[in-house]
């Protein structure tokens, strides 16, 4: 009974990463210019690279919601939550953090963690289930 309990809050937790993923996603392309200081500023073609990752989110929101691919899903976002984590700490000690503040880069970090976390726990639920 305690599994079953486990299993289906973890699959919530699915579907709530899901609708973050593809929220982030939607909003590479509804706010691109929001993303325009994450891109660090020695790589070219920066609408492109954020055009690029709203498409990536977008797909692992699929990934997560089909169950077949679900192990992919959570698979590609532990590793994209883990790509991302650079920028987040570079965000962190730069002078003027692209989040607006070093308090509000700070936070981010820690909920960037979190979501590794999270990530960590699906891709370990769903990655390799046969």
């Amino acid at each position: 009974m305690v599994e079953s309990v486990a299993k289906r809050i973890w699959n919530v937790v699915v579907i709530i990463m899901a609708v973050f993923m593809f929220y982030s996603g939607v909003q590479h392309f509804r706010n691109s210019v929001f993303y325009n200081p994450f891109v660090p500023n020695f790589l070219p073609f920066k609408m492109v690279i954020i055009y690029f990752y709203g498409v990536i989110e977008i797909a692992i929101t699929l990934l997560l919601l089909i169950k077949k691919y679900r192990g992919i899903g959570a698979f590609s976002l532990f590793a994209l939550m883990l790509f991302f984590l650079p920028i987040h700490i570079w965000d962190v000690f730069s002078d003027t953090p692209a989040i607006g503040s070093h308090q509000l880069a700070l936070i981010r970090l820690v909920i960037q963690f979190g979501l590794i976390a999270i990530a960590w726990k699906l891709k370990n639920i769903y990655f390799n289930k046969k």
